[in-house]
């Protein structure tokens, strides 16, 4: 994780105003720059550091970091080169740096780029930032402070909400709604045709019309590479504060509750309805037409096959309880010992 902020360039950032940002105090020189983050066993100059584990106290005597985070309870037993910053907790002050240069690199200067490609009857609203060779779709409609970064293909009729950030590469197809504070990461694909197929006669499939949208709901995230269908009829709806890690399916008609969190590379079949404060491990497979309850813990590689009541916490294939799944696991494997066991006392009552 070595120069984790790359570069605040062209800005510099001093002592005095990373301070007020994580709202600590300086110790030595207020006017230190720095535009880079590193490893305090790393620093250099021109880098910022922390101390958060105790067992890295060493490095600080030795960094070459301009400016380092340090707990306000932190007592130096020897000199040290580097200016301080004190503050509650170094590594939520970390954090916050990282949130603020993300905020920074993802909300770019407000413009539109000569480069793309806008219809004449999108309604672009103030302070939008539209990169080169993006599209954007009649009658599509960027709220009040939007960025749609390079290469991004915006359809007809779609509405993002205020400041909202749409990565390079990602597609939003027509018809979408995208609500306010949304994050959609690169080469994400929200609003393509639903996996929907019939039999005819002869055996062979007929495509299903997909004439639904999809709808996200504020303050949602959705992963790089990761797909949401439009619904048949109707819509896919994606609530509030909902996150999507990579390279997740997401199904027509499905439902997913405000708070949820889905890792990598899980599926969800079409019409299934997913709970509220739901919390999905990557590589789950979730059939479809089912309803996940509330407050739902699925483990990794699980896959859930039949309806799941609130507040349950289940692991498997088939998914079952997370405790009795644990139970059974030690007697699997202990199988082989269990069958050698069943072995020898057959063998002793086929003597008797």
């Amino acid at each position: 994780m070595k120069d984790i902020f790359l570069n605040f360039a062209p800005m510099k950032f001093t002592a005095s105003q990373i301070a007020e940002l994580v709202s600590g105090t300086v110790e030595g020189n207020i006017d230190a720059e720095v535009f880079r983050l590193s490893k305090i066993e790393e620093g250099s100059v021109g880098s910022l550091s922390f101390l958060a584990n105790p067992k890295y106290t060493p490095f600080l005597y030795t960094t070459n970091a301009t400016i380092t985070l340090v707990s306000d309870a932190f007592v130096a037993e020897k000199p040290f080169a580097t200016t301080l910053i004190r503050v509650t907790d170094p590594y939520e002050a970390f954090t916050k740096l990282l949130h603020h240069y993300n905020k920074m690199k993802s909300n770019p200067e407000y413009g539109i780029a000569k480069t793309a490609i806008i219809s004449e009857d999108a309604r672009i609203s103030k302070d939008v930032f539209v990169g080169d060779f993006s599209h954007i779709g009649a009658h599509t409609t960027l709220e009040n402070h939007v960025s749609i970064h390079p290469n991004v293909f915006i359809g007809e009729n779609v509405t993002i909400g205020a400041h909202s950030v749409i990565h390079t590469g990602a597609r939003i197809l027509d018809d979408t709604i995208i609500g306010e504070h949304c994050v959609i990461n690169s080469n994400a694909v929200i609003g393509a045709d639903g996996f929907g197929w019939a039999p005819n006669e002869q055996g062979a499939y007929e495509k299903v019309p997909q004439t639904g949208n999809v709808v996200l709901e504020n303050y949602v995230d959705v992963g790089a590479n990761t797909t949401i269908d439009r619904a048949t009829l109707g819509s896919t709806k994606i609530g509030k504060g909902v996150k999507l890690d990579n390279l997740i399916q997401i199904g027509h008609n499905v439902e997913i509750g405000e708070h949820t969190v889905i890792a990598a590379q899980t599926g969800i079949a079409g019409s299934t309805k997913i709970g509220t404060h739901c919390q999905i491990g990557g590589q789950v497979g979730i059939s479809g037409h089912l309803t996940i309850g509330n407050r739902v813990g699925i483990q990794a590689k699980s896959g859930i096959l039949k309806n799941i009541k609130d507040d349950s916490k289940i692991m498997g294939y088939p998914a079952f309880d997370y405790t009795a799944f644990n139970k059974a696991y030690v007697h699997f494997r202990n199988l082989h010992t269990h069958i050698s066991d069943l072995q020898i006392l057959k063998k002793k009552l086929d003597h008797e």
